[in-house]
């Protein structure tokens, strides 16, 4: 597929292989948990409207985004199946996302009056989850006063003649991805709390687990799992399964230059050749997402053979060392990210080496670059639409 592309950089995303991981998910999760893929950030930056399209097939319960703004776009998209707005919303907000039929996450009482004010004012029903604070810290009741909150939103829902549904209660793990567990069994035994707390009947499904608390406490995802990372290929956590890859960054070589030793390379000139050496400039730079911090440090495949970046990553450019390749030429490509042969670069081994994770390293690539998917068979596809989902 590589060699079809008439781009100077690209992403290539397996569609296939993001379905097996989901699918990956629901066995271990059991056939009746519900799935709530994770596709904020543009699906972790791989394109919403292509994930959602093909994860659908696999009837998840329904989408979590991070905003308001995405839930619209998705809810544009034509997707039928319930989007919980997972961060909290702006008061200015609201009405947009009661008038797209958004599911509010909800994090203290009085922005539920104020979803609930919207709904009884555009003759609309709106259904929220509340989000309980075991530790995260950053939204979210807080688990300690359950017994407060809980009769104050009972009695708010019981008092707008069924606007307000009250469908769902969850918590976030703060530390899934440590193999120390004891973290997380503690937010457990807070959230049972909560929910014991809970006036009768009331708090509707109960979920806990984000990719890394899914894989580790499987016996909890049965109740709900909110898979994220794992899905689009990345390890959600020390000891954890790996996920089939999902994703591989390319570029081209766009020029092949000898230099003699000495020669010096980019901004600040923090690379010198140490002999005689071939350097390839690959279209390729932080403009796109590659991270600056790869700047010597990093290493690329090219012909399947390992070669270093040599020198500071540009905006639009990136320089490696081809000496041990002498038939590189341009037109040939190179993996910054993904299997090339025998070998392979993987989101972590990237993400350490920019001393960041995964996460960043994936939602961090820019539109410039395009997603070409393909679904196995080989041949790449530009973004299609998620009817159906």
């Amino acid at each position: 597929m590589s060699t079809e592309i008439p781009s100077r950089a690209w992403l290539e995303v397996s569609g296939s292989a993001l379905l097996r991981n989901l699918q990956r998910v629901r066995t271990i999760a059991g056939p009746d948990a519900p799935l709530i893929p994770m596709v904020k950030a543009d699906a972790y930056g791989l394109g919403m409207a292509r994930a959602v399209s093909l994860m659908s097939r696999e009837d998840p319960w329904g989408w979590g985004v991070a905003c308001v703004a995405e839930g619209v776009t998705l809810r544009e998209m034509e997707a039928t199946r319930p989007i919980l707005v997972f961060s909290p919303a702006a008061p200015g907000e609201v009405a947009r996302g009661v008038e797209s039929s958004l599911t509010f996450c909800v994090s203290d009482v009085s922005f539920l009056k104020r979803v609930a004010r919207e709904a009884v004012a555009r003759d609309r029903r709106v259904s929220v989850h509340l989000e309980v604070d075991t530790g995260m810290g950053r939204a979210g009741l807080d688990w300690r006063t359950a017994g407060e909150w809980g009769p104050a939103v009972d009695e708010l829902v019981e008092g707008f003649d069924g606007r307000v549904q009250w469908e769902g209660t969850f918590t976030h793990f703060h530390s899934a991805d440590d193999a120390d567990d004891a973290s997380s069994k503690l937010q457990v035994r807070r959230f049972e709390e909560v929910l014991q707390a809970l006036p009768p009947g009331r708090g509707g499904m109960a979920h806990l687990c984000n990719s890394a608390g899914g894989l580790r406490m499987p016996h909890l995802a049965g109740r709900g799992t909110r898979p994220g990372i794992f899905l689009y290929g990345g390890v959600a956590g020390a000891g954890l399964p790996q996920p089939e890859e999902v994703v591989a960054l390319r570029g081209r070589i766009a020029l092949v230059r000898e230099v003699p030793e000495g020669t010096t390379v980019g901004y600040g000139a923090t690379y010198r050749a140490r002999r005689r050496e071939r350097w390839a400039t690959v279209g390729i730079g932080y403009g796109d997402g590659l991270r600056r911090a790869l700047s010597n440090r990093g290493q690329v495949l090219v012909g399947g053979k390992r070669v270093p970046i040599v020198g500071r990553i540009s905006m639009d450019m990136t320089v490696v060392e081809i000496t041990d390749l002498p038939t590189a030429r341009p037109g040939d490509v190179v993996t910054f990210l993904g299997s090339d042969g025998d070998d392979r670069i993987t989101l972590e081994e990237m993400a350490s080496l920019a001393e960041t994770n995964n996460y960043e390293i994936l939602t961090g690539f820019t539109r410039r670059l395009p997603r070409i998917w393909s679904e196995g068979s080989g041949r790449g596809a530009t973004e299609g639409n998620p009817r159906g989902g």
